[in-house]
């Protein structure tokens, strides 16, 4: 076991009043495994694995529970120690790469300063580690690319780069956060199919954050669904597809296109938006925009269960 996250809370002070953007997330990472965690903005996917980060330094922000990360129990480790662990071993791939790159420094140059600040080897020796990286990730022509800023490569070039500069001290886990935003889907095509191959090479375990679902069906072993800080399904791809259980799993399928048989004139979309965190109805998070709601969803929230395929709605606890 790699990353193993029991009861993660994560609360923000505000004006309005305190805010629980994560409520009691669990999950369990194996070396090797791709979990794919989905869900609209606003889920809660993004937070949840800053906090497994330690990239939450809000002071306004309060993380109860555990993560512990090959054993060693991450929530109030120190920064010393955290600082010691991201990019070096725990690497994160954002999902702005113009965004995540300085500027005003050349990307072969901020790549290298992340080799050195972890590796302690010599600038020659880093940025030849530089090169082979950039060609690793299919850059056409890496040393050239080396002396390039941000802004004079494009979308999908930047993007390459930080896979690269999160790739280069070899981590045992990388969170991917939405890295094929904005992508067209060709560059998209490639970027999945160079996470399965820097996974096959360096043995990574990797969490892809995304709201694309046709995404997580090409790239995810297991999957996990995230609803207003909550997670309501889990189970591995297959289980997921062929058996969703939860109406909002139900629904995000169903806006997919299908890909054999008459096209319907109009993709289904789930009414209504997702409830403000500060403002959650009473019982499930869902049922305003739930078909199936009955009167124990008005009452309380459903529990996750403990199974490996398992759905927090009282319909599946009944069934």
């Amino acid at each position: 076991m790699i990353l193993s996250v029991r009861d993660l809370k994560v609360s923000f002070r505000t004006h309005d009043g305190p805010v629980r953007a994560i409520d009691g997330v669990s999950f369990d990472l194996e070396e090797s495994e791709i979990l794919g965690v989905v869900g609209e903005s606003g889920s809660g996917k993004t937070v949840s694995l800053l906090a497994v980060m330690g990239l939450i330094t809000d002071p306004n922000a309060t993380i109860e529970g555990s993560i512990r990360y090959k054993g060693r129990e991450l929530v109030g480790l120190p920064a010393r120690e955290l600082r010691r662990l991201r990019g070096n071993e725990i690497a994160m791939i954002f999902q702005d790469p113009m965004t995540a790159l300085t500027p005003v420094y050349t990307i072969g140059w901020q790549i290298a300063e992340q080799i050195r600040a972890h590796r302690g080897v010599s600038k020659a020796k880093a940025m030849a580690r530089v090169e082979e990286l950039l060609a690793e990730v299919n850059f056409p022509n890496p040393h050239e690319a080396m002396s390039r800023y941000p802004h004079q490569l494009s979308g999908g070039m930047r993007q390459r780069a930080v896979i690269a500069m999160a790739l280069s001290c070899d981590p045992a886990l990388l969170v991917a956060d939405e890295p094929t935003t904005a992508l067209d889907v060709t560059v998209q095509a490639g970027i999945l199919d160079l996470v399965r191959k820097l996974r096959a090479k360096h043995k990574s375990a990797v969490v892809f954050i995304t709201h694309d679902m046709g995404v997580v069906s090409e790239l995810a072993d297991r999957v996990m669904v995230m609803y207003a800080g909550r997670v309501v399904e889990r189970g591995t791809r297959t289980e997921l597809f062929s058996d969703p259980r939860h109406p909002y799993t139900r629904a995000l399928l169903g806006s997919i296109p299908p890909l054999t048989g008459q096209k319907p004139r109009r993709l289904p979309a789930i009414p209504g938006s997702p409830p403000s965190l500060l403002r959650l109805p009473q019982g499930c998070a869902f049922g305003p925009r739930c078909p199936v709601r009955y009167e124990p969803c008005e009452a309380g929230k459903p529990g996750l269960g403990s199974g490996a395929h398992a759905a927090a709605c009282f319909r599946v606890a009944q069934a």
